[in-house]
């Protein structure tokens, strides 16, 4: 949906597609009739309401077909929905299965995830309703740490990344839709902090004969829940991007968990049910200004010796959400980010709140239209 900030700029709003099980198109569609018209119904009944996609590889080579993807976009219109930003992180399987490390297979050191981006390029490029000159796909950052050692590897990605902003370029002169593809910074991946980020593109991706082209088409999708993870301030994050000459092309509004430790045993066991085994818990622990990093949260519960530390666990909760039991989500860095929305030049919203099937039971106490609406409210009245 379209929504103002009190400084008067217009952006994007919705909520990605992911928290819904479906890999298939037929599940897609599925999805968009029951449970994204239901939360339209909520919140934006009488205007068109803006949709963060998610598609597998799977059905994006369903779509393919141009009868297929006419036949989508007509779906959509006959609904008022509209597409304005694609999801092309997790390639595969998303729900039901163990997703793990998994979710960045196959990474940018790959082909598979090329040809996949240029797909999902495509589809985004036919979707886009007629007043909207550009969308988004955000996409993995890279690839998981350790899985590009040199600056070899590196180079490697950056290559795969100028071809398809090369293709997007094209697709831009083609269709007049100027597509942006949003790598994502995250903890315990290749591209884990607003710094790591600025510095591979300053290395590896600008300063070349394409790099016009490349800033036009190639950003970053910044994540609410992962810069509180990491322990960055938001406002000053938007602003180091805006000084290195970043371009913003998708905020994910997302909290994680916020743990003061004290008693450590009850802590621990409150955490227990938050050490599920189907994505992945990175976990942030700051002690004395000295930081510390697993990549799991059942590797942090079992090496944990217990003293005063605060932790930052990557498991995405609802927004609205304050409390959980003896923790507090990552409320406060997300509205700073909200506060700074107008300042980071990016126009494209989406709350993604993925977890909610493996949430502990006591925190999903309502179904999850009732909860989507809710994060979507929480965020226009803080705009």
């Amino acid at each position: 949906m379209r929504v103002r900030t009190r400084t008067g700029t217009e952006h994007h709003l919705s909520y990605c597609t992911n928290i819904h099980p479906g890999e298939s198109l037929a599940e897609v569609r599925a999805n968009l009739a029951d449970k994204v018209c239901a939360v339209k119904a909520r919140v934006q009944p009488d205007a068109p309401f803006g949709v963060g996609l998610r598609l597998s590889a799977r059905a994006a080579a369903e779509l393919s077909a141009p009868a297929a993807l006419a036949e989508l976009r007509h779906f959509l219109d006959e609904r008022g929905l509209y597409v304005f930003t694609i999801n092309g992180f997790p390639y595969g399987d998303f729900h039901g299965a163990r997703v793990k490390t998994n979710v960045y297979l196959p990474d940018w050191l790959d082909e598979a995830r090329l040809t996949y981006s240029d797909q999902l390029a495509l589809i985004l490029s036919a979707l886009l309703p007629a007043d909207l000159d550009g969308g988004s796909v955000s996409t993995v950052p890279c690839a998981i740490k350790g899985r590009v050692p040199d600056a070899d590897a590196a180079r490697r990605i950056a290559a795969r990344l100028r071809a398809h902003a090369a293709r997007l370029d094209r697709l831009r002169a083609e269709t007049g839709k100027t597509v942006t593809l949003a790598l994502e910074p995250e903890p315990g991946c290749h591209l884990e902090t607003v710094a790591e980020a600025i510095a591979f593109f300053d290395q590896h991706l600008w300063h070349g004969p394409d790099e016009e082209l490349v800033r036009r088409h190639i950003g970053v999708c910044l994540d609410a829940c992962h810069l509180a993870v990491e322990f960055e301030r938001p406002a000053a994050a938007v602003r180091a991007l805006q000084s290195a000459g970043l371009r913003i092309a998708k905020l994910q509004l997302s909290t994680g968990l916020r743990i003061q430790f004290g008693d450590r045993d009850r802590l621990v066991a409150a955490l227990a049910p938050f050490a599920e085994d189907t994505y992945l818990h990175q976990v942030v622990e700051r002690r004395d200004q000295r930081f510390r990093h697993w990549l799991d949260l059942p590797d942090a519960l079992a090496d944990f010796a217990g003293g005063d530390c605060e932790w930052r666990v990557h498991f995405h909760v609802p927004l609205f959400c304050r409390e959980l039991g003896p923790f507090t989500n990552t409320q406060d860095d997300l509205t700073e980010l909200l506060g700074v929305v107008a300042e980071s030049g990016c126009d494209q919203l989406e709350v993604e709140t993925y977890t909610w099937g493996v949430l502990p039971p006591a925190y999903r106490g309502e179904d999850v239209v009732t909860a989507v609406a809710r994060e979507l409210a929480w965020v226009r009245e803080r705009l």
